[in-house]
């Protein structure tokens, strides 16, 4: 995958070449990256250690539809908790796909909690009705375990720790890789047929967050900056749970 040599601004270079580049190793970019095909090479970058995403601190679990008579009644909580301004097509598709998720999860080997051999599940947040399930209270950190130790396994992945993105590389608007430096400090030019975003949420910018300080929406800083179409990026999710002290 890495091929070719040179210097950058005094800078020593490599060049990566990769079917899939995905940047973040939460619970979506490990999931995406589970889903590549096996004969094509992926590149997962992560810009502190692998683990330390916001997936692994999640305590709440996981949504799932019940059965079809479940449909309407999580529907309608869905667009209710988002006071109706959800995009009614992207909620379909969680619900719809949901079950088929946690399927996949469990074939990770995702511990979710049984009672008498069947899956428990409760209530929480804007849910009307228990449609919810949980690994104790680190519902995250048990999915994002799993899909770690999975995606370790493939031969196919590759994973960078440390490692920050600096910009797309574009031609006629059309992205053909990213700009990173590495914890080395090298200037990398990765040359991906396929880059995917999943770098979580900007709660890093905040000066108390119990978020991890490093998740600073860089995604979504690139995306401004390179014309992407980006939505309601004024909506953010902050979670009253920690408590503030000057001493």
């Amino acid at each position: 995958k890495n091929a070719g040599a040179g210097k950058v601004g005094g800078v020593f270079m490599n060049k990566i070449k990769t079917d899939v580049l995905i940047v973040g190793t939460g619970a979506s970019g490990l999931f995406a990256a589970l889903h590549i095909p096996s004969d094509l090479q992926v590149v997962l970058i992560t810009k502190d250690e692998i683990k330390n995403s916001d997936s692994y601190l999640a305590q709440g679990g996981i949504c799932v539809l019940r059965d079809e008579n479940d449909y309407e009644s999580f529907m309608e909580d869905t667009l209710r908790a988002g006071h109706y301004k959800n995009k009614k097509e992207s909620v379909e598709i969680m619900i719809n796909s949901s079950r088929e998720v946690i399927n996949k999860l469990i074939s990770f080997g995702v511990d979710f909690r049984k009672e008498n051999g069947e899956l428990a599940y409760t209530r929480e947040a804007a849910h009307s009705k228990p449609r919810i399930l949980y690994h104790d209270d680190i519902t995250g950190e048990e999915i994002t375990k799993k899909l770690l130790f999975t995606v370790q396994k493939r031969k196919n992945i590759t994973v960078l720790t440390k490692t920050v993105m600096i910009d797309l590389i574009s031609e006629n608007n059309i992205s053909k890789g990213m700009i990173i430096k590495t914890k080395d400090g090298e200037i990398i030019p990765v040359y991906a047929h396929d880059i995917i975003l999943a770098t979580g949420g900007v709660g890093g910018v905040y000066s108390h967050s119990t978020n991890f300080p490093h998740l600073t929406g860089d995604a979504l800083a690139i995306a401004v900056k390179h014309n992407i179409k980006l939505k309601d990026v004024g909506y953010v999710q902050i979670h009253p749970t920690s408590l503030y002290s000057q001493k």
